[in-house]
């Protein structure tokens, strides 16, 4: 299949970055390049963070303002705003999870319902997303998994958990937002998904509002969305669905070993990749029935969903599909999908620095772990500050 799209123009993928940005992202993709100094600086910065060290202004000096786009929704008013001029819808990702408290659960729905209403009066194309991790206790959620009984206290905190999920998928549905629950550990991902298809069935019945997430690094998943297609054709339900390789592997692998059960995840990389692809076939295959976001940091698969869209006669801003990708990562597909017309979102994630940690951890691992795709965007990092040093001479 030839390349449609050139995703090697380093003057449209960078042109966000002043030469001072360039050198700084250059500097945080160098750093996650070596597996010893994520490990070694992971384990430095939990170990500070317990000890009630200063660390958090280092952590928003550097990884933070890679990934982050601030504290709060008014901090994530500059970068939303450039990335609109850009043709580049930002979705605000409150990156807050793993809270214990009642009380920090609601605070996290209370955030959430004010991204809806953020998102409705300033996005072209609302849409907004959550963990439900962050409005669940972990271990709730693991209990529930298992087909465990719940206490009686434990029934009332996951009918606590339930309203707060309806709440926020009532209100985006009330205001035309759209809103992706994101998808999380195997051993909770049932729970997830029951839930996610729970509000799907409620309030997508004339479009997509509520959109669920297959990873697709797990060998299951791609058979999952073809059966959650017919089901929801079946039913006359609008599927949402975000399409995503998966941000959990090592973790994955780790605990299948130790608990004795089948490694949910694919046997290799081309088996992932092979699946991811046909997924992007199907959802393209079944446009009409549904609404997809490509979230995707791979070059070939954007090249693979573009010509896919041409050979079905469908056009570049077909209001049913998004490319997607995460702020401070792959600007080079963000930006030459937005100039060349295609529909594209930047996950925008924001929140207080310590409780963004677990987020900001991931990136590191998976920018580690990944090692040939973070290789390819810092060389063209250092392309783009060679290209502007050479037009200075």
């Amino acid at each position: 299949m030839a390349p449609e799209i050139n995703f090697n123009d380093t003057e449209i993928a960078f042109k966000s970055k002043s030469d001072g940005d360039l050198s700084f992202s250059i500097f945080i993709f160098k750093m996650m390049g070596k597996p010893f100094i994520v490990k070694v600086g992971t384990q430095l910065t939990l170990l500070a963070l317990k000890l009630h060290l200063p660390i958090q202004g280092l952590i928003r000096k550097t990884i933070f303002r890679q990934f982050c786009g601030g504290e709060t929704i008014k901090d994530c008013t500059e970068p939303f705003e450039f990335l609109k001029s850009n043709r580049i819808e930002a979705i605000l990702d409150y990156s807050v999870e793993g809270q214990e408290r009642e009380k920090d659960l609601d605070a996290t729905q209370s955030e959430l319902l004010k991204l809806i209403v953020n998102a409705k009066k300033y996005a072209k194309d609302p849409t907004t997303c959550m963990k439900l991790t962050g409005l669940a206790r972990f271990n709730l959620l693991v209990k529930t998994n298992a087909n465990e009984k719940l206490s009686e206290k434990e029934t009332e905190e996951y009918k606590r958990f339930h309203e707060r999920v309806d709440e926020i998928c009532k209100k985006a549905f009330e205001e035309g937002v759209k809103i992706y629950i994101d998808a999380e550990d195997s051993w909770i991902q049932d729970t997830i998904d029951a839930l996610a298809e729970e509000m799907m069935w409620k309030y997508n019945k004339e479009r997509a509002i509520v959109f669920t997430t297959a990873q697709l690094y797990r060998h299951d998943r791609l058979a999952y969305l073809k059966d959650l297609t017919q089901r929801c054709k079946n039913d006359g339900i609008v599927l949402g669905v975000k399409l995503v390789r998966g941000a959990y592997m090592e973790k994955e692998r780790e605990r299948a070993k130790e608990k004795k059960y089948q490694d949910p995840i694919q046997p290799d990389r081309a088996s992932t990749d092979r699946d991811y692809n046909a997924a992007l076939d199907w959802v393209v295959e079944h446009i009409e029935h549904l609404e997809v976001c490509a979230g995707t940091h791979n070059a070939q698969s954007c090249q693979h969903l573009s010509a896919k869209m041409k050979s079905a006669g469908l056009e570049k801003f077909h209001p049913h599909i998004y490319f997607s990708q995460l702020y401070g990562m792959s600007d080079n597909l963000s930006f030459i999908l937005a100039s060349s017309g295609y529909n594209v979102s930047k996950y925008l994630p924001y929140g207080p620095v310590k409780s963004t940690l677990p987020y900001l951890i991931r990136r590191a691992e998976e920018n580690t772990s990944v090692a040939g795709q973070m290789s390819k965007e810092l060389t063209l990092l250092i392309s783009e500050k060679a290209r502007r040093k050479s037009l200075n001479r």
